[in-house]
């Protein structure tokens, strides 16, 4: 009798999403890489409450690294830019069809500032 291998159910297993910070003396960048839907998001929302309780004077999400960026995603990120006080800049980074092309078509860049590079974003948060 041969056993059929069991198939992982796919509520269970959530998809790949890597999210790392780096701080930059009061500057903070967070990175996501993979997919950001409603199973990973909770990393990504955990990432943005520690580094706020640290201050930041920026905050850079950076998705140049993101597949896939479902409407909770950007719901998280409009909830932490009206988190951010005005002494911390909000900065998102996002170049192409899985990331900047939704946020521009539900109006989201004229929320919050959107660049197409990470090199641009710190360049943005250093004026």
């Amino acid at each position: 009798m041969s056993t059929i291998p069991s198939v992982p159910d796919p509520a269970e297993t959530p998809s790949p999403c890597i999210v790392t910070d780096s701080w930059h003396d009061s500057l903070v960048v967070i990175r996501c890489v993979g997919d950001l839907d409603m199973l990973t998001v909770g990393a990504l929302d955990r990432q943005i409450d520690t580094a706020f309780t640290k201050k930041p004077t920026a905050m850079i999400i950076d998705l140049s690294a993101v597949d896939f960026l479902a409407s909770v995603g950007m719901g998280l990120l409009v909830e932490a830019h009206d988190r951010c006080s005005d002494a911390t800049q909000f900065i998102v980074v996002a170049d192409g069809p899985a990331t900047a092309r939704p946020m521009r078509m539900i109006g989201l860049a004229e929320i919050f500032a959107l660049h197409p590079t990470l090199e641009d974003a710190f360049d943005a948060a250093r004026r």
